[in-house]
């Protein structure tokens, strides 16, 4: 308070006659010890004396009642103790937050506001439509809670509306009082402590507590709790175990606030001594998960007898964020990372973490917070009713053996040395197109064609996968330097727009393609065709070409000659097995004595072509059973005859297929299997089968004229006089089922039609 140093201050009353303080504390300072500055003043002639007084306002404060009220009212808002501590019911109601996955929920919702709002204003009965609407609802409702994913489950455990500590505390208490303090100094108001009434059974609470809205939140730190409430905790764990409380314990928490001041007073060492605390402790502990329980800041006060959890809670090491951005250096991907990190409660009851689930509401605690808080109630006497039986010899052993049992081992499987456990595969380098020479591509190739002669010349080596490689190198190569052209060229930018322009007309549900993009489509591609020429790297792009074309037509040679050495391999296996069935080894040895005994007569050639005829046909009929025919070889003239004819029909084909109408329904087919993509709907199939079947009708009535079909017929009776005429003891093997006939042609056979996607 300011002081008047003009003149000496003087009280009224009976203040007046005595020493002032002012005068006392002044006199040492005037080098007149002991003699009151007033006694001084009073003798100096003409001294103005100043008089006034000091009056003092005291405000009224409201009255409490501690520890409890005297007349408890039961219908106060927030319940009969809320006025024992700063925590007040909300004077505003929450504002509703829908979450990402609610929102086909809420449409729901809307739609049935929306009609009710139109029952109101019109008068009219809408009962039926909202009814059917609700149950809608519902429906909706149940099938998104019973089956919500991990993430989903994070992202309710976070909710804002979520209920926290207090507001359960408040819900199953009959009394509670909140103790403060963790005689250091501090008092850290994300941790909450108190002791509290169940059933006339005293416990000792304490939990994270969380705010409701943005300014609790900051209060109380978003429930990140610093090494004072830890100290708090464990101060009051000791408080508990000495009087013989049981401890029930909340957890909600993201984690331990960790910022440089935490870390300065000992955030590690206080979260390890409440550790080391719960594990001697000698009266039973129960541990609640009611949000989420974020690695140590969690486990600080969750080393109980009994870890329960509600049914949305999680409980994790590490945020499924945090575990994402680490191994997947994206937090995008922390919907992959919940359902592997294994964090909800029905999954750490699995793995025997969590004992119990208690249930919640369908939407999640927050729809209805006092029913969830007696479930947590009930839980909490059950469990209790259980732990107090025990003595305190038993409580450290269940304790000690809960933790004690987690997580698993094998003994006895041997293990590769040379395998490095939960370490990622060594990748292959990947050599970049364009840094790989055209020397070192045509030794490659050269190589590799040695290979190929060698395989083809011995059937039992065969080519390894290097053929299929180097026709990958090779189109890499290819695709690289057509991108080189087209940038020398000039052309990149409008083949980009041009792509773009195409990609959207894709995903459009046009049936004909934009006939301004087609001539675009067009235009640069002659373009780029006419100017290819010109190109810097084109001699380059030419070479690694006719490479590419040598080596498509070098792996369709192997593939086939493979076939037909497989084949070959084949029958005269079945062809070994024929000859060695004993009733045929017999005829062919009596045959052959017969022939030693009596010589070649007319007779035994006879029984020899006889005996031929049998094989041929027994051996035909089990070629037949490996989808092979046998057919008599036909003469030059004949096979001139059929691949002129073949060519011939190629040509009506080729001529059909190239008119406007044929044509556009090909381009029509080509964008419809595209759009539909891989897995087409039953529209797009239903499309795309009517488009085939118009292709092939209009080939097939091409190629049914009255003349080609009189030269067809003429040309299978010229061969059948040839067959006659043939011997037909000189068969010749082949596959039937993998060639046509040579004679292609027939009026109802059916047209194949194939549209690449791309």
């Amino acid at each position: 308070m300011a002081s008047t140093p003009q003149s000496p201050v003087t009280f009224t009353g009976n203040l007046a006659s005595k020493t002032s303080a002012s005068d006392i504390l002044r006199s040492s300072c005037n080098a007149v010890c002991g003699v009151p500055l007033k006694a001084i003043g009073s003798g100096q002639i003409g001294a103005k004396r100043t008089d006034f007084t000091i009056s003092v306002k005291i405000r009224k404060a409201k009255k409490r009642e501690y520890p409890w009220p005297r007349d408890p009212d039961p219908n106060v808002r927030g319940g009969v103790l809320s006025h024992l501590s700063n925590f007040k019911p909300l004077k505003e109601k929450p504002k509703p937050v829908t979450l990402d996955f609610e929102k086909p929920l809420m449409d729901l919702r809307k739609k049935i506001v929306d009609v009710q709002k139109m029952a109101n204003e019109t008068g009219l009965d809408f009962s039926d439509q909202i009814i059917s609407l609700e149950n809608k609802y519902e429906q909706a409702l149940n099938d998104l809670y019973t089956h919500l994913t991990p993430i989903q489950r994070v992202s309710i455990a976070r909710h804002p509306n979520r209920p926290t500590f207090l507001d359960h505390v408040f819900n199953i208490t009959e009394t509670f009082v909140e103790l403060h303090g963790d005689r250091c100094g501090y008092d850290d108001p994300a941790v909450v402590t108190g002791l509290g009434t169940i059933n006339g059974r005293c416990y000792m609470f304490m939990g994270h507590q969380k705010g409701r809205n943005t300014k609790e939140n900051i209060q109380r730190n978003f429930g990140m709790p610093t090494p004072h409430g830890y100290r708090k905790a464990m101060r009051m764990m000791y408080y508990a175990d000495h009087h013989g409380f049981p401890i029930v314990t909340f957890i909600d928490t993201p984690g331990a606030y960790a910022d440089l001041k935490s870390e300065e007073l000992g955030q590690g060492e206080a979260i390890a001594h409440n550790l080391r605390t719960m594990f001697g402790l000698k009266v039973p502990i129960i541990s609640i998960v009611i949000g989420e329980g974020g690695s140590g800041g969690a486990l600080a006060i969750g080393c109980a007898n009994k870890l329960l959890m509600l049914e949305n809670a999680v409980f994790y090491v590490a945020s499924p964020e945090a575990c994402a951005a680490i191994l997947w250096k994206t937090a995008k991907a922390s919907p992959k990372a919940a359902e592997k990190l294994k964090i909800t409660a029905k999954e750490l009851c699995k793995l025997q973490i969590a004992d119990h689930v208690i249930p919640e509401p369908l939407g999640g605690a927050h729809a209805d917070p006092h029913w969830t808080s007696q479930q947590i109630k009930t839980a909490i006497l059950d469990e209790m009713d259980e732990l107090v039986k025990m003595d305190k010899a038993e409580l450290l052993k269940h304790r000690s053996l809960k933790f004690r049992k987690l997580g698993g081992f094998q003994e006895g499987i041997a293990i590769d040395p040379k395998k490095k456990i939960n370490m990622k595969k060594k990748e292959s380098p990947v050599i970049q197109p364009g840094k790989t020479s055209d020397l070192e591509l045509k030794d490659e190739v050269e190589k590799l064609k040695q290979q190929i002669m060698k395989a083809r010349v011995s059937s039992t080596e065969k080519l390894g996968s290097g053929l299929t490689k180097m026709m990958g190198k090779l189109k890499r190569e290819v695709n690289y330097e057509f991108s080189e052209a087209v940038k020398a060229l000039g052309l990149e930018d409008r083949i980009v727009k041009v792509r773009e322009e195409f990609a959207k007309a894709k995903k459009s549900k046009e049936q004909f393609l934009n006939p301004t993009l087609k001539k675009e489509i067009d235009k640069l591609t002659d373009e780029f065709n006419q100017n290819l020429s010109t190109a810097p790297n084109y001699e380059s792009l030419k070479h690694k070409l006719d490479m590419l074309q040598e080596m498509s037509k070098a792996q369709n040679l192997s593939g086939k000659s493979s076939k037909a050495g497989e084949l070959k391999q084949e029958i005269n296996e079945r062809f070994k097995e024929f000859t060695e069935h004993p009733d045929i080894k017999q005829k062919i040895e009596a045959l052959k004595a017969e022939i030693e005994s009596s010589g070649v007569s007319e007779e035994v050639k006879e029984k020899s072509l006889l005996l031929k005829d049998e094989i041929q046909q027994e051996f035909a009929t089990i070629l037949k059973s490996l989808g092979l025919d046998i057919y008599p070889p036909s003469s030059g003239d004949a096979q001139a005859k059929i691949d002129e004819f073949n060519r011939e029909i190629h040509d009506i084909i080729e001529d059909v297929v190239s008119s406007t109408d044929l044509k556009n329904k090909i381009e029509l087919l080509k964008i419809e299997v595209a759009k539909a993509g891989k897995t087409p709907d039953a529209e797009s199939k239903a499309k795309i089968q009517a488009l085939e079947q118009q292709i092939k009708q209009s080939i097939a009535d091409a190629t049914s004229f009255s003349e080609l079909q009189e030269k067809h017929e003429k040309l299978k009776g010229e061969i059948s006089e040839d067959l006659e005429s043939s011997e037909g003891a000189n068969g010749s093997v082949l596959k039937g089922n993998s060639r046509d006939d040579n004679l292609k042609y027939d009026h109802g056979r059916q047209v194949e039609v194939k549209i690449a996607s791309n």
